[in-house]
């Protein structure tokens, strides 16, 4: 399966992705038909763990979706082992320094570029030679997360990584880094210059910014912005967010009855 990813930004456009935090492969079957480029398995903050990832991957297989997860912390075992369940793309957050984004390349890839250990277990055919081991390393998708006021003081040399296609921005963490309250559609002037920056720097080196949304105002105003993805909630806020609206719409039109 091509990446539909690296196709969409090849292409010049934005990917829009979705984000799965319950451990539930039904929920990412009914994700996975919405219309997203890619959707992500959270397995830092998400309630998921590896065996609902895999559930999650198999419930989306068939779907054109490219199936991604954002992993606990940057660590060998973890990141070969999403990589050989099916994983096209890994997040991974809190890469406050070149070192740890070296690391994580390395991680990631097969020799000569890493020491990823062979055997794709559902990725490819087991411990064989196969096309899957020939392509997996320029196939694959590599996104630190920049979240930290450290990070932001590395971007240049984070940016200039070989293996890295961008970075990822948490919003959360980046404010709370800065001493502002955590939150994800940021408005602060200074937050904003950091945006800008990071755009650009990736700009000049044909990198791809991907940044965390509330919902679709913050995705575009992310896009206009120049950010190649966005994503949207997670399907936790997605269904609280629809559910309460209906319930407060419900209330107000029964005229006092509900």
């Amino acid at each position: 399966m091509a990446n539909k990813v690296k196709e969409i930004w090849a292409a010049g456009k934005v990917v829009v992705n979705a984000w799965l935090a319950i451990p539930s492969g039904f929920s990412a079957e009914v994700i996975a038909q919405c219309g997203f480029d890619s959707v992500t398995v959270d397995m830092q903050h998400g309630v998921q763990d590896y065996q609902s990832m895999v559930q999650c991957f198999q419930a989306m297989h068939g779907h054109p979706v490219t199936p991604m997860v954002r992993v606990p912390w940057n660590e060998p075992g973890i990141i070969g082992k999403v990589l050989d369940g099916g994983a096209y793309g890994v997040i991974c957050p809190m890469i406050n320094t070149p070192q740890e984004a070296k690391n994580l390349v390395s991680y990631s890839k097969y020799p000569p570029m890493g020491v990823r250990s062979n055997g794709p277990i559902r990725a490819g055919l087991y411990g064989t030679a196969g096309s899957y081991q020939k392509t997996a390393n320029q196939d694959t998708v590599l996104l630190p997360m920049m979240e930290t006021k450290t990070a932001i003081e590395n971007m240049e040399a984070i940016l200039d990584v070989e293996g890295i296609d961008g970075v990822y921005i948490g919003p959360s963490d980046l404010g709370f880094s800065y001493g502002l309250v955590p939150k994800l559609d940021r408005e602060e002037p200074e937050i904003l210059k950091i945006y800008e920056k990071i755009v650009k720097e990736c700009g000049k080196r044909g990198l791809h910014p991907g940044i965390h949304c509330s919902g679709a105002d913050g995705a575009l105003r992310a896009i206009n912005m120049g950010f190649k993805l966005v994503t949207l909630f997670n399907e936790v806020g997605l269904m609280a967010t629809y559910a309460k609206m209906q319930i407060a719409q419900t209330r107000k039109d029964s005229g006092g009855k509900a």
